[in-house]
């Protein structure tokens, strides 16, 4: 059984279950009513999503969660059994951004056909206090063009080389020089990537740390830019607060192109036309944050429908019907060479910050390229939520 969740304001939840009676299997197609005469329980649990979580862990300990309970829970049951499972495996040190427990309640009764009521929206994103960013020694890096997944493996690098104090906060603005896939760390692949069609297309598949949803990445065709900082930078605001700050650099030289941006919580930034890019970000143990930002200059609408699946679901609170309308890349607003928006993001970046030049060392890429290898095109990793 296998039902999704889109959050009003927040992410993607899905959910695949397996039911059985004590001694005996299900029939999964009737187990609403088959509920009401024996003890059916979930017998199994996968979630996925264009959701975030922290830490990555958490995402078994809701699943171990779900593991036999009754199929006529009560969504306010449910959400108690999970949160009670999360504040024992940590405490109060987890997160769950895009969605909430009674959310996952939610999905649960949805695949199970006894949900009941509405979802209510995500609440509004309060504006937290804003650091200073001369307060930390800057460096803006940009380089030559790399393989999707050694870029993908820079991200964890370089977080870490922050985290333990080898390197400085960074900007990273980088080139793509294969065309990729890129999924969020707890989306299935099967769920949004038409693999077929992408074979077909020379895409490989790649899992990134970060949560957050599938992308279509053309090499020429999209903006990406990285921050590495210290946690000690964004102590004290929410994650949905960091988002906000995090990006309105990129937001201020949007305006100044004359693009009329602005951020859209979750996690995206947009203009009246649509959206112009999304963000990820993946919080480390050692201290360190990774936040990410795709923007779009150019898109192959067709394309993206042909290898992602974008469903239904997922767009419901969007008003509108096609994932390729929701995003209007900047090619189009603009009608200017992409370098020239790099520019303008450097520019803006270098005038916020005073950051000097920098790059990444052998050491980094030697690395990098290591676990481009053991992580990132290895099938256990990218296919850990199949």
């Amino acid at each position: 059984m296998r039902a999704e969740l889109k959050v009003p304001g927040g992410k993607l939840v899905t959910v695949e279950l397996e039911v059985a009676e004590a001694l005996n299997s299900a029939d999964s197609a009737s187990v609403a009513e088959q509920s009401k005469h024996g003890p059916f329980r979930i017998s199994a649990a996968k979630l996925a999503g264009d959701f975030f979580i922290e830490p990555d862990e958490a995402l078994g300990v809701i699943e171990d969660a779900l593991h036999c309970q009754p199929v006529d829970s009560s969504a306010s049951s449910l959400a108690a059994v999970i949160e009670e499972a999360l504040i024992r495996a940590y405490g109060n040190d987890w997160k769950l951004i895009g969605f909430r427990v009674e959310d996952v309640a939610r999905v649960v009764m949805r695949a199970l056909g006894t949900e009941q009521g509405e979802v209510s929206p995500a609440l509004e994103i309060p504006v937290g206090k804003t650091p200073d960013w001369r307060s930390l020694e800057w460096e803006i890096i940009r380089h030559e063009p790399l393989p999707a997944a050694v870029q993908v493996a820079l991200d964890q690098v370089l977080t870490e080389s922050v985290a333990e104090g080898k390197r400085k906060p960074t900007l990273r603005i980088w080139e793509w020089d294969t065309s990729a896939i890129i999924i969020g760390s707890f989306q299935s692949v099967k769920n949004e990537v038409d693999i077929e069609a992408a074979t077909a297309e020379n895409l490989q598949v790649i899992r990134r740390v970060s949560g957050g949803g599938a992308m279509l990445m053309e090499a020429g065709t999209v903006i990406t830019y990285s921050l590495y900082i210290p946690a000690s930078f964004v102590a004290g605001m929410s994650f949905e607060e960091s988002y906000r700050f995090l990006d309105s650099w990129a937001i201020a030289a949007l305006r100044g192109l004359g693009v009329d941006a602005e951020y859209k919580p979750l996690n995206d930034i947009a203009s009246p036309l649509g959206k112009i890019g999304g963000a990820a970000q993946k919080r480390l143990a050692k201290g360190a944050v990774l936040h990410h930002v795709t923007i779009a200059y150019e898109i192959d609408g067709e394309k993206m429908m042909r290898v992602l699946r974008i469903g239904r679901e997922k767009l419901s609170d969007k008003g509108i019907k096609s994932a390729a309308k929701r995003v209007d890349p900047l090619s189009k607003q603009l009608g200017r060479p992409r370098e020239d928006i790099v520019a303008a993001f450097e520019k803006g970046f270098t005038e916020l910050t005073s950051a000097t030049r920098g790059g990444i060392t052998a050491e980094e890429l030697d690395s990098a390229e290591a676990l481009a290898v053991t992580k990132f095109t290895d099938a256990e990793w990218t296919y850990r939520i199949p």
